[in-house]
């Protein structure tokens, strides 16, 4: 599998990064370890994780995700042949991430200090190849908005250089090797790498935020940052949360899929969506290509992602989404998936 460089880290990860989330809930150990398996025989060497997951979020499966890795890695005696990512909460609401544990949780230096070593024990591992802070340690406008519609947020907020300053901390331990972002903003991303450059600290080698056909907001300022500062994009919800696999078509409720079990997913749900999606399913009806493989290898396409984050709950999507990959990509589709994007842009951002 085609493997592409992470920042300037010197660390290459396959194009393809296998998505964790639902390991814990909707998929048992074995399950998850059985999608390693398969995932590191098609040459994935790139797996991402968080100390939030599984999903949806809650107190009781908190971490539950990074224990089967760990149980996995301690079976397997194969740590070395995987890139691992996790993260770091950012600022939220959610009190088990607190140390009182009834307190909104900040991305504070001692709780990234205590979050890393909790992770590190549930991996079983005394490393990991790329610490991500999940959202930002700010109040902020992230999902189903920015940039489209601002909203205005308020709340606590730690600084970006206490957060920089532990991370980077991390990587002189020798517990953690590179460092990333996720759900940022380009001000964000440009504030770290700054701040980087004027202290001398680790420097962000990726940006993990949500990119796909309907969502292309990444595209309207991050692009340019990613490219120019060397920072890579990990494409997460390459299949906008299974709707570009058409599964949730004319209100369609599958059962077992995550919308069907958990709802949650009103980014794929806004006045436009509809429309977008059927331009969508249109253009590769006619032109006899499978809705899926062609999301996915749509982010692949591009010169600013470094990986693009699948995830499965069966073995026949695992496998049939890892073989998008090999899908031929030209410069003709490109351009329709485009004019398809400039009369209905960001549906779903």
């Amino acid at each position: 599998m085609e493997k592409r460089p992470l920042g300037r880290t010197g660390m290459d990860v396959s194009v393809i990064c296998l998505g964790t989330m639902t390991w814990g809930q909707q998929n048992t150990e074995a399950e998850g370890h059985e999608q390693m398996d398969y995932a590191l025989d098609q040459g994935i060497n790139f797996f991402d994780t968080a100390e939030l997951y599984s999903i949806p979020p809650k107190a009781e499966t908190q971490g539950s995700t990074e224990n089967i890795i760990g149980s996995w890695f301690a079976d397997r005696k194969n740590r070395d042949r995987v890139i691992l990512a996790t993260k770091a909460v950012g600022a939220t609401s959610m009190t088990w991430f607190s140390p009182n544990k009834d307190q909104p949780s900040l991305p504070t230096r001692k709780r990234v200090m205590d979050a890393v070593d909790a992770s590190l024990k549930r991996l079983q591992t005394d490393y990991i190849d790329l610490y991500q802070l999940h959202w930002p340690g700010r109040p902020f406008s992230i999902f189903g908005t920015n940039p489209i519609v601002w909203k205005p947020s308020d709340g606590p907020e730690v600084d970006i250089e206490e957060t920089l300053d532990a991370f980077d901390a991390l990587v002189k331990s020798g517990k953690v090797r590179a460092i990333g972002l996720s759900n940022e903003s380009s001000w964000g991303a440009m504030r770290w790498i700054t701040e980087s450059e004027k202290s001398g600290k680790e420097r962000i080698a990726s940006i993990q935020n949500a990119y796909n056909i309907v969502n292309r907001t990444y595209e309207v300022n991050l692009a340019e940052v990613g490219m120019r500062e060397d920072v890579g994009l990990l494409a997460y919800s390459p299949l906008g949360q299974g709707y570009l696999t058409g599964k949730y078509r004319n209100g369609a409720q599958p059962a077992g899929a995550r919308g069907t079990l958990f709802g949650r997913l009103n980014r794929y749900q806004t006045p436009g969506a509809d429309a977008a999606l059927e331009d969508y399913f249109d253009l590769c009806d006619a032109r006899g290509i499978d809705y899926s493989q062609t999301a996915i290898r749509f982010t692949t396409s591009k010169p600013f992602v470094a990986s693009s984050i699948i995830g499965a709950t069966t073995m026949d999507q695992l496998k049939h989404d890892i073989a998008a990959w090999e899908m031929p990509w030209d410069d003709d589709l490109d351009q329709a998936i485009n004019e398809l994007h400039m009369q209905r842009s960001n549906a779903c951002p």
